[in-house]
């Protein structure tokens, strides 16, 4: 009988103590490669009174399709004149308020706002004080909506007993052609909403980046590289605030009629 020749274990895969020693290898080379945590510090960038203004804005919108919803006319015209106020209150602020306030801060040519949307999947620091390219655009536009809704609705009637102030000034032909006009202009303030809360929705889930809490708080988390805006005392916000209020009074009581 022939004796048998010993089999020569092949190094590689089939060692225990080469699976082990290459595990560490891959986890180690893994170790090396991820991106340390990006430093990051605490800052306020949102004052007070542009916050009140955003949360008082929602409520307002909804209390206005409350009111029209259930017939209660009357106070859906005090919601309106509200919320005419508080846009008189955030155009002036726009340009006399805190840095990430004001419009010539945030307001961007649209090619900036591309250039960030085409960065939307990637995810990366939050540098933004205020409104990046794209939210900074998203602002006009539902403030040039509530502007509308709020126009057309001074001039609107529902062919019944509810007249805007303006709409006997305007006659019945014209107050009907804008009381369509308000009922769109609902309607698109409907899909920017929609499209509003789905891009905060995308920015929390993709970018991981928290938009709601900073309007809350008024602080975010930045790179220390990034400076703190300049906030305005909130005072010069209640005089421009007092100055819309009076503003509006005015004009509904000496021009309009109820």
């Amino acid at each position: 009988m022939s004796a048998r020749r010993g089999h020569r274990a092949r190094p590689g895969a089939d060692d225990p103590a080469d699976q082990v020693g290459g595990d560490q290898v891959a986890r180690g080379a893994a170790a090396s490669s991820a991106a340390p945590p990006v430093p990051t510090v605490i800052r306020k960038v949102w004052d007070a009174p542009t916050r009140l203004f955003h949360w008082a804005i929602v409520m307002l919108v909804f209390t206005s399709w409350l009111t029209q919803y259930e017939g209660w006319m009357g106070w859906h015209f005090y919601s309106g004149y509200a919320l005419l106020t508080l846009l008189l209150f955030r155009i002036s602020w726009g340009f006399l308020g805190s840095d990430t306030a004001r419009f010539g801060r945030f307001l961007r040519g649209p090619r900036h706002a591309l250039d960030h949307l085409r960065r939307l999947a990637r995810r990366e620091p939050d540098t933004e004080t205020g409104h990046n390219p794209a939210g900074g655009w998203m602002v006009v536009v539902l403030m040039a909506l509530l502007a509308f809704q709020v126009g057309t609705g001074l001039c609107a009637n529902d062919q019944a007993d509810t007249y805007g102030p303006f709409a006997d000034a305007l006659g019945q032909g014209l107050s009907d052609r804008l009381t369509d006009l308000h009922a769109l202009g609902f309607t698109l303030i409907e899909i920017a909403v929609a499209l509003h809360v789905l891009a905060i929705a995308v920015y929390g889930l993709v970018k991981r980046h928290n938009l709601v809490r900073p309007m809350i708080t008024g602080h975010k988390r930045l790179p220390p590289e990034v400076p703190a805006p300049r906030l305005v005392s909130p005072w010069r916000a209640a005089a421009l605030f007092a100055a819309a209020a009076l503003l509006v009074a005015f004009v509904i009581g000496r021009y309009g009629s109820t």
